[in-house]
């Protein structure tokens, strides 16, 4: 299988470490474009695709920021490259946005009353044993 095409500036040391994680993120992803969207509402066939997003740019967040695994030559390469995504971070280092599924969820033209997304409310504030999932990426609920 080919991979990804970077720049042709080699990447910074350690990238070794973390790139088995990337290339199996990446698999799940072609994947997910891949996988017949049969039976499914036209929004729920983007749900994986988000999800795994999502956990990309969480991964290089966690190692930069709360281990301290990686360096700032190799986060920034990532963020560069488009590995992880830089909008996305920078929400979740703001104070009420550590859990933020994704941009669209915050974003209040894409709603029908210019409010945040379903997924912001916090739980209680729902009714009793209702399931409420976001429109955008399928989110349960990422306001805490």
């Amino acid at each position: 299988m080919p991979k990804v095409r970077r720049s042709r500036k080699p990447p910074p040391e350690g990238w070794e470490l973390i790139e088995p994680t990337l290339d199996e993120l990446d698999q799940k992803m072609r994947e997910a474009e891949t996988e017949t969207h049969e039976g499914k509402r036209k929004v729920e066939s983007l749900w994986p695709i988000f999800r795994i997003h999502h956990q990309k740019s969480r991964y290089i967040f966690e190692l930069f920021y709360k281990r301290k695994a990686i360096s700032r030559e190799l986060y920034e390469y990532c963020l560069k490259e488009n590995i992880a995504d830089k909008n996305l971070i920078a929400k979740w280092k703001k104070q009420g946005y550590e859990n933020l599924c994704c941009l669209r969820c915050i974003q209040t033209r894409d709603t029908n009353f210019g409010a945040n997304c379903v997924c912001r409310v916090p739980k209680p504030k729902l009714q009793e044993g209702k399931i409420v999932e976001c429109v955008n990426c399928g989110c349960r609920g990422c306001s805490g």
